[in-house]
């Protein structure tokens, strides 16, 4: 009998986490009974010290707001991870722990599934952890993009529909907008948008945001986070599994 396996998800105030749901399914598809995984909602980061010291801890998956102060703790990271500066995948073996950004993978995706030639401009909503690994892609595939945020040069009190309607592809990176807080919606020039534009909502939980509802009332190509969540948990499986390959 195999020992068990304990992955998890860090981050605060997570109990909306679509990770468990996600992963238990897994387990049972695939009966592994070995398997668990639980929700680590930590206060402050410096507590992921005492996860550290289960042995039987594989890894866990990283989410706000921890995604780029977990890097402190690790011993080593992937290159996308290291160019990123954001990690939301962690492996323990053998003592050692490596950061991932699965997120990067998950955003590839979906920009490869939906992006239309034309779509080679994009404004980034935001500046975490899931803005950077967004912004990674975009730059990989020769797509231009400007970051809008609080303090930002260019910033949601002087973001106008011009340069709202001059970027084709417009990515929604905060937490703007998530369950419980579903009234909420970022301040935002929709009437800038057209069916020229994509736009990708990160949030999942609800499935339509009012800022993905706001943006198909302008016309624009709308998809939120699901799909991309869905591919950056099936790579961190696949991460954390590596050794029956």
């Amino acid at each position: 009998m195999d020992s068990t396996k304990k992955l998890g998800l860090i981050g605060r105030n997570i109990s909306y986490s679509f990770s468990k749901k996600f992963f238990e399914e897994k387990f049972q598809k695939q009966m592994l009974d070995h398997f668990s995984y639980t929700i680590f909602d930590l206060p402050e980061i410096d507590d992921v010290e005492n996860l550290f010291l289960d042995p039987e801890l594989l890894g866990f998956n990283v989410t706000i707001p921890y995604k780029e102060k977990i890097i402190d703790f690790l011993d080593e990271l992937s290159d996308e991870a290291r160019e990123i500066g954001a990690v939301n995948c962690v492996l323990i073996h053998e003592g050692k722990k490596t950061g991932y950004n699965t997120d990067a993978f998950g955003f590839e995706k979906t920009l490869k599934i939906h992006k239309k030639p034309h779509q080679n401009t994009a404004l980034i909503l935001g500046n975490g952890g899931a803005a950077k690994a967004v912004e990674y892609i975009l730059a990989k595939h020769g797509i231009s993009c400007q970051t809008v945020s609080r303090k930002s040069e260019l910033n949601f009190e002087n973001l106008d529909k011009e340069t709202v309607n001059k970027h084709h592809i417009i990515v929604q990176c905060t937490p703007v907008g998530t369950f419980p807080n579903v009234d909420d919606c970022l301040d935002f020039p929709f009437d800038g948008l057209s069916k020229e534009h994509l736009v990708i909502d990160l949030i999942y939980n609800p499935s339509y945001t009012n800022f993905i509802i706001k943006a198909a009332e302008n016309g624009a190509k709308t998809v939120n986070g699901y799909y991309m969540l869905e591919q950056q948990a099936e790579k961190a499986w696949e991460i954390w599994n590596f050794q029956k390959k």
